[in-house]
């Protein structure tokens, strides 16, 4: 990655002025290493200079100049130029530049890949309750996580995708007793939803379903006992439905751990017996409590009900004491719903009162969703009358836009979702945008085989137009970008990469013919296309989307 070459040359610089005692022996700081602001700067720019300045007490240009005049010669780099008021802007040598597009493709799929050290993660994602389908905002943080897991996966970790299944506790008493109602109702008998039911009327279908299948069987069995055993019948087919619309998605886990597992094994009890140790936790009123006042949270937090039922926080508990201490993760990432922001704290604090770093528990909250038409937002399914699922969405603008449009934004910021724009077969729909340009440059390898020209022997130093070695150079940032997209858990980062090089090959496309008369010029362009192809179709594969080698106004052009 050229961007640690860089890095490697500024600190030997650094090092080497100390020793000639140019600057004063003290630790390196962060080298700065971006890209400059227009392009005519060089290929990356460091502000390392400004950081040192006011620590050696030398003004920045001077800091600059020296380590400038100690950076070793590189064949990667052409020259090294100082900038007021401090900075070192490295220029990228061209000859050097073409040729990597052949260490591209002797990687292959592989490059960009391996790139951080290896580490146990486990990443947690969609978890919704076993009550209902998933809606469309379920979406967000289905495709955020399993992008992410695709992206660690990739980078070097070894990554566990699970899913969370809630089948313990309130929600299924309360499910249970809404699905006795609708059974009883289908069979023609009156009877009342519970208040704290579920009214959807995927209740109805799920009765109804029921009842086709089983009849009154559970008529004859007293409430309590009919009520159960629903509610395991039922919890298993909505995970049926959550199971396909997420493989539709692309989606699969490793695992689908079930709450009752925690509660079946004991693992409550070893947890709440090493927070007894510990000395944070409180017996009042009935109640046990975690001590999270003393911990820094604002109250203290119930973990057993004076009714003798643990809290949903007290599984949580218990889920993370597994993952951190039973199952050994070096790592945890779960990707929550920006409603369970009040409890990201208290359970940094009880991981912290487990005896486990809380800064290996990170927790990512994914904001609302806005679906619209055009410029109107849609909130209610016109099907349904109820909130609109993520299959409808997915059956409306398929999975490749339903990823895309939900993975380009950071998760922390609020989302508008196109439904019309992710449909359009245009220019101006990105995904469309995207997949277009793979399918192009497939087109291309087809018409070079069809006229039975190949790039061996091509010779990539004869690519030296600016288009040329601009849309090389967008290759060489796809390292960096896939180590920033997993060291800040952003694979939004690779949505924006692949829109840009997409939009560099259409550039490159319109000005530089490929197949031509010129047989070695045209060689070395299939050879730069065909790693522009490979690129695009790892970053695609990351995102969790297909690189179509057809599209159909490619084939009209055909």
């Amino acid at each position: 990655m050229i961007k640690r070459q860089i890095a490697a040359l500024l600190t030997s610089a650094i090092e080497a002025a100390q020793r000639q005692h140019a600057l004063p022996a003290m630790s390196v700081p962060d080298l700065g290493i971006d890209y400059p602001p227009q392009p005519e700067f060089g290929d990356y720019a460091s502000s390392v200079a400004l950081r040192l300045a006011r620590a050696v007490r030398l003004p920045p240009l001077e800091v600059a100049t020296t380590i400038a005049r100690l950076i070793p010669p590189s064949p990667e780099i052409a020259r090294v130029a100082v900038a007021p008021p401090g900075f070192l802007n490295f220029t990228l040598d061209d000859r050097w530049v073409a040729q990597q597009v052949e260490t591209i493709l002797q990687a292959g799929e592989r490059y960009g890949s391996k790139l951080l050290p290896s580490k146990r993660v486990q990443v947690e994602y969609v978890s919704a309750n076993p009550t209902g389908p998933l809606h469309a905002g379920h979406g967000r943080g289905a495709v955020f996580g399993d992008s992410l897991a695709n992206v660690l996966a990739f980078a070097g970790y070894q990554v566990q995708r699970e899913y969370y299944v809630n089948d313990a506790g309130a929600q299924v008493r309360s499910f249970g007793a809404t699905l006795l109602a609708r059974y009883q109702q289908a069979l023609g008998l009156p009877a009342e939803l519970p208040p704290d039911g579920y009214a959807g009327s995927y209740m109805e279908r799920l009765a109804a379903e029921i009842v086709a299948e089983h009849g009154r069987r559970w008529l004859d069995l007293p409430p309590e006992q009919a009520q159960q055993e629903l509610a395991e019948l039922g919890m298993a087919r909505v995970l049926e439905w959550i199971r396909a619309d997420l493989t539709d998605l692309g989606i699969h886990f490793d695992r689908w751990f079930h709450e009752r597992e925690l509660l079946r094994e004991g693992v409550l009890e070893e947890a709440l017996a090493r927070l007894r140790a510990a000395g944070v936790l409180d017996e009042r009123e009935g109640a046990l409590w975690f001590a999270s006042s003393a911990l820094g949270e604002e109250k203290d937090n119930v973990i057993i009900r004076s009714s003798g039922i643990p809290t949903y926080f007290a599984t949580d508990i218990a889920y993370h004491y597994d993952k951190f201490l039973r199952r050994g993760f070096d790592e945890v990432i779960n990707i929550w719903g920006a409603d369970h922001h009040g409890h990201v704290s208290r359970m940094k604090a009880v991981v912290s009162a487990l005896g486990i770093d809380p800064e290996r528990l990170t927790v990512v909250l994914t904001q609302l969703v806005t679906l619209k038409r055009g410029g109107e937002v849609v909130r209610i399914s016109k099907r349904t009358g109820e909130l609109i699922t993520l299959r409808e969405v997915i059956d409306e603008v398929g999975p490749d836009a339903c990823r895309f449009f939900f993975i380009q934004r950071s998760p922390d910021s609020q989302m508008d979702f196109d439904l019309e724009l992710a449909k359009e077969q245009s220019e101006k729909n990105p995904v469309y945008y995207i997949q277009y340009a793979h399918a192009r440059i497939a087109s291309i390898l087809r018409l070079a085989a069809e006229r039975q020209i190949t790039w061996e022997g091509g010779d990539v130093a004869l690519l030296t137009t600016a288009d040329e070695l601009l849309l090389v150079r967008k290759l060489l940032t796809f390292p960096e970008v896939v180590e920033f997209a997993a060291t800040n858990l952003a694979p939004q980062a690779l949505a924006t990469y692949a829109l840009t090089l997409a939009g560099t090959f259409h550039s490159f496309y319109r000005v530089c013919r490929v197949v031509s008369d010129d047989r070695a010029l045209t060689a070395a362009r299939l050879k730069l296309v065909a790693a522009v192809k490979t690129v695009l179709a790892t970053t695609l594969r990351l995102l969790g989307m297909s690189a179509p080698e057809r599209m159909e106004r490619l084939d009209n052009e055909e």
